[in-house]
């Protein structure tokens, strides 16, 4: 009499009976398989809820910003802009805003009894009250600098000169100790993702520094707000435009193809991290190998009496083959299902969007079908030619 053919419920009834016998074994072996598989989609969900953020900011922010700063003459020696720089810049017809700040030959310190060595590295720059609308940059307490407070000692910290003083919040007595005098805290900025130079500097008017601090007049960096769709036909231009006579000795460039490349950075350890999920994963297909191996020699005398009242081999087989899947399966899902919960905690500490591609979510899934298919079919195999009466003589 020919044996009945066994249906695919019958078949995931009867691997789920072979794994619920081994709770230890099977919890192990989907374990590494889990491990691996939310090791790869963390990797991937951070990575693209980083991007996410990124390209977030940069819409808020815009990519059309350029900045313009002197070079070095034939001979090595640093060279400067020339005092029309800025007016000739805005002269181009695309560009929508230009301010500038310049270098200012100064320190300042929380107070006047800090030894000067201690600076705690921050920059002291002139600038353009127009500034925060060209590089979009906020203030998180007080204000900007205006016409009047611009040309008397007041101080615009940025955050991290403010976090190195000690300064939290701005005021009217809150003062520091700028270039050999006080300097009152008018205003403290958010941090500013497109000009982060900005952050460690201290900021006073133009005007103030060329009167108290000894500065120049002349500007070390020009930044430059264009129309987004002509943002590479100025970038051509600007060098020229800024300085006619030595083109040569301007640096020009794009704050947002620095983010593009540490973006491009963060990618490549994404690549090391995504490997070693892979290894991680891989370690997972070993363990649901050496259990199903382990199985067939612990059920040899199930097999032989399965054998003995009819099953075919194809049927054995297929009931090995079966467990081995569920049992990545049930890996695979308790994997994708840490990866989401990995990558959504970590995006919700940083205030990041949270995104995992569908495609990492399918492929992790498909991936392990493909490691539990892999590491069953040899013992899958082994237990359909084990001969009826070697296995039922097995104690």
């Amino acid at each position: 009499m020919k044996p009945a053919r066994l249906s695919f419920t019958d078949v995931l009834r009867v691997g789920a009976a072979g794994l619920r016998a081994r709770p230890l074994r099977v919890f192990l072996s989907a374990l590494g398989i889990a491990i691996g598989i939310a090791a790869m989609l963390s990797v991937v969900g951070i990575s693209t809820s980083s991007r996410a953020e990124l390209d977030r900011t940069l819409d808020r922010l815009g990519t059309n910003l350029l900045t313009v700063g002197p070079g070095q003459n034939f001979f090595g020696e640093d060279s400067h802009l020339p005092d029309e720089a800025i007016e000739m810049i805005d002269r181009i017809e695309p560009v929508e805003s230009v301010s500038a700040t310049g270098n200012v030959d100064a320190q300042v310190y929380r107070t006047d009894q800090i030894p000067a060595t201690q600076s705690g590295g921050i920059a002291v720059r002139a600038t353009r009250i127009d500034l925060p609308d060209t590089v979009g940059a906020t203030v998180a307490s007080g204000a900007w600098l205006n016409e009047a407070t611009a040309r008397y000692p007041a101080v615009v910290l940025g955050a991290t000169a403010a976090d190195r003083l000690g300064v939290a919040l701005a005021g009217p007595s809150v003062q520091v100790w700028l270039g050999g005098r006080w300097f009152t805290v008018v205003g403290v900025l958010q941090p500013v993702p497109l000009a982060e130079e900005l952050d460690a500097a201290a900021l006073v008017g133009w005007p103030v520094a060329a009167s108290e601090l000894g500065f120049d007049g002349y500007a070390t960096t020009v930044y430059t707000r264009t129309a987004e769709a002509s943002v590479e036909a100025v970038q051509g231009v600007l060098a020229a435009t800024a300085n006619p006579e030595n083109p040569n000795e301007v640096k020009v460039s794009r704050p947002s193809d620095a983010l593009a490349a540490k973006q491009a950075t963060d990618e490549a350890l994404n690549g090391l991290l995504l490997g070693l999920g892979a290894v991680a994963l891989l370690v997972g297909g070993v363990g649901v190998a050496n259990t199903m191996v382990i199985s067939v020699l612990e059920r040899r005398a199930e097999i032989g009496l399965r054998r003995s009242l009819g099953a075919t081999r194809g049927q054995i087989r297929t009931q090995f083959l079966a467990e081995s899947l569920l049992l990545s399966a049930l890996g695979g899902l308790a994997g994708v299902l840490l990866g989401v919960a990995v990558t959504t905690a970590y995006a919700t500490t940083q205030s990041w969007p949270t995104e995992v591609p569908v495609w990492a979510l399918t492929g992790a899934l498909a991936a392990t079908l493909v490691i539990g298919a892999i590491a069953g079919l040899y013992p899958a195999v082994r237990a359909s030619h084990l001969p009826p009466t070697e296995a039922l003589s097995t104690p």
